[in-house]
């Protein structure tokens, strides 16, 4: 039986608190969860990627229990702080292991959801990472739309609840963001052609 949100909350907040033992009683209450999310990420990989979903599930339990400070308010605010680790082990490995923005070995990532990119013209992990980093820099909350419901697979009422917006503010981000975003790695694609 799937853990209920409150009882994940409950567990992160007396985490927070320096509650010690509360983040082995955490652990696998998301532990499923955190293997789903990975395996999401993985598998926008290429097939002979050598990191594998229990590695980032490591890497990510291991920068999450160097987090300090953090007023975990909920399950959704988690799943978000994980989503984002997850990307940014992804991102690293990938410009470590010369994953160029522009060519070379990079393997491309679909983004599956309302088919904003075409197959053809998939955006590569580290162009999707740097053009949400453009993003960012003018307009953090439509990034964040994007971080959250694409990375995290969060729903529109969580990704809401985690922002603290409406739903139909949530839906408008998610719009705008990913015009942009097609916009931008359409450019970037036919510069490097």
């Amino acid at each position: 039986m799937a853990p209920s949100s409150q009882e994940v909350t409950q567990w992160l907040i007396a985490w927070g608190d320096g509650d010690e033992a509360a983040l082995e009683r955490l652990i696998p209450l998301v532990h499923e969860e955190l293997r789903r999310l990975a395996d999401r990420y993985m598998r926008r990989e290429h097939s002979g990627h050598t990191l594998q979903t229990t590695a980032l599930v490591n890497e990510v339990y291991l920068k999450l229990i160097d987090v300090h400070n953090v007023r975990w308010q909920n399950r959704a605010h988690f799943f978000a702080i994980a989503a984002r680790l997850m990307r940014r082990v992804l991102v690293d490995y990938a410009r470590a292991h010369n994953y160029l923005k522009r060519g070379g070995a990079a393997q491309h990532l679909a983004l599956d959801e309302a088919a904003v990119f075409s197959a053809e013209r998939a955006p590569d992990l580290v162009a999707l990472d740097d053009a949400l980093g453009t993003l960012a820099r003018f307009d953090e909350r439509k990034s964040q739309v994007i971080e959250l419901r694409f990375f995290g697979g969060l729903s529109v009422e969580e990704t809401a609840e985690v922002l603290k917006v409406s739903p139909d503010t949530v839906m408008r981000d998610w719009r705008l963001a990913k015009s942009w975003l097609l916009r931008e790695l359409s450019a970037e694609s036919q510069e490097a052609d």
